[in-house]
């Protein structure tokens, strides 16, 4: 079995899907929108429910399964316990079927928590950079927060822009210049 995700509606798991597909996964599924921070994502849940006893459960990342350590942490002892392995297409060496392999998910995950809350503290820097600097935004830290969750819970820009009262064009370049920061890191 496979396990795709993308974190927003316009990104295309396509690519995740063909890997996982070229890696022999005979089904896959796929999570569009949904933050790796929720743990009743749609397909997850189903894809939860199909695994059985010796499946093993092929991603393209870890980061696509668990958004936190103490999910990744939960979510490799409850498929270990009910005998489901987990492979990695990026990280080919942890084998979730040894101590050490878990282990090192469980690292693996640390790191993904870390990139996230270091993302979040550079869009706070950079918000407060640009007030200093005379360029206030009305994208504050706490729209920006509010906009990256809305958004990592599947709503779409308008939706996010009328719920924060601000213009699309403001939520865009506040996610983009997220999501920049996100990728430099």
């Amino acid at each position: 079995m496979g396990y795709a995700r993308v974190s927003t509606g316009d990104q295309e798991p396509g690519s995740q899907e063909r890997e996982l597909d070229a890696a022999g996964a005979v089904r896959v599924f796929v999570d569009h929108g949904e933050s790796s921070r929720l743990r009743d994502r749609p397909q997850w849940v189903v894809c939860l429910d199909y695994l059985r006893k010796g499946d093993t459960l092929v991603v393209r990342a870890l980061d696509r399964v668990a958004g936190t350590t103490t999910m990744a942490i939960e979510t490799i002892s409850e498929l270990h316990h009910r005998g489901i392995n987990i492979k990695s297409l990026t990280e080919p060496d942890i084998v979730t079927t040894t101590p050490m392999g878990r282990a090192l998910f469980g690292t693996v995950a640390v790191f993904a928590q870390l990139r996230a809350d270091t993302v979040r503290e550079n869009t706070r820097r950079g918000l407060q950079h640009a007030r200093a600097n005379g360029r206030p935004t009305v994208m504050t830290e706490e729209r920006v927060t509010a906009a990256v969750q809305l958004r990592d819970a599947g709503n779409s820009i308008s939706a996010i822009a009328r719920e924060l009262g601000v213009g699309a064009s403001s939520v865009i370049r506040a996610l983009t210049r997220y999501d920049q920061t996100a990728v430099s890191r």
